[in-house]
């Protein structure tokens, strides 16, 4: 295998772990949850979102979660924002990081935020050149990159056709999402090959799902074609709730405990690590969908 040296691992539990979440999650527990991963070594996350609190509730105190988290200055903190009134919101809340997020599929992006691809696209572009002028890192996520809930296969030539106008807009970084976790390894190789055969400015990254248990599978299959950023969450939670069906993110710990057992380098302590996970077992009724946890918990 075609393996680094390094991975940089960005923690996406704090949002897109936990959105779906049925039950309202206390502020003060995910500030506690934040305020523990900065512990782990991990140095990006997403620690929450500026969307509309009547699509996705656990996120209405996102401006709290931010003012009661003690930033530190080497860690990233993102927030994901759904159009131009989410990145008002976050830029008066002192936001330096955005997450956007558009599908590649046309279902996919009407459910989540009634627009077409296009559209949405379109609509984004404003936001990114507002975004650059104040020096604010651009995260954008391509959802559905591989499958769609509604639609099935995503093509790929749509999928690459996105990446060259994310490019040219100047985005800092591009997360090709396995959004439902239908992806395979021969999928995922053929993706990043042809995506890096363009040479894009923007740093890429891989966002898998854990559906049907190719979460791990995937990251090596990206690994071996020279990816060395993976989106994680802390336990496996995650699920999206546009898409039916999906199941968590790949386990932060989980992917952390492979890579070191291959001698990769994470900078991220795991021990660290299991404390987080202790920490956010109580606030969720869903089994957790991680690996390692459950031998060392």
């Amino acid at each position: 295998m075609n393996l680094p040296n390094k991975v940089e691992i960005i923690e996406v539990g704090p949002r897109d772990g936990l959105q779906n979440e049925a039950n309202f999650i206390p502020t003060e527990q995910k500030i506690a949850l934040i305020q523990a991963l900065n512990k782990t070594g991990i140095k990006r996350m997403e620690a929450t979102s500026f969307v509309h609190p009547v699509y996705v509730p656990q996120m209405k105190d996102a401006k709290e979660v931010l003012e009661g988290i003690e930033q530190d200055p080497d860690i990233q903190y993102m927030a994901l924002i759904p159009n131009e009134k989410g990145y008002e919101r976050a830029v008066e809340n002192g936001v330096r990081a955005l997450s956007l997020v558009v599908g590649a599929s046309d279902s996919f992006n009407i459910k989540n935020v009634k627009m077409t691809r296009k559209d949405s696209m379109k609509a984004f572009e404003g936001v990114i050149r507002k975004a650059k002028e104040r020096d604010i890192f651009v995260r954008y996520n391509i959802a559905t990159a591989f499958w769609c809930p509604y639609e099935g296969k995503v093509d790929l030539e749509t999928v690459l056709e996105m990446v060259g106008l994310i490019d040219e807009l100047g985005a800092d970084e591009i997360v090709f999402c396995d959004t439902i976790g239908r992806a395979n390894p021969k999928q995922v190789s053929d993706l990043f090959q042809q995506v890096l055969d363009r040479r894009p400015n923007a740093m890429i990254t891989a966002h898998f799902h854990d559906t049907y248990g190719l979460a791990q599978a995937n990251v090596l299959a990206a690994l071996d074609e020279g990816i060395t950023r993976f989106d994680t969450s802390i336990g496996g939670l995650g699920g999206c709730p546009f898409a039916p069906g999906a199941a968590g993110n790949a386990s932060t710990e989980d992917v952390v405990f492979m890579l070191h057992e291959m001698g990769i380098e994470t900078g991220i302590d795991l021990s660290a690590l299991q404390y987080c996970v202790n920490l956010i077992k109580p606030l969720t009724e869903r089994d957790l969908t991680g690996h390692y946890h459950k031998i060392t918990g």
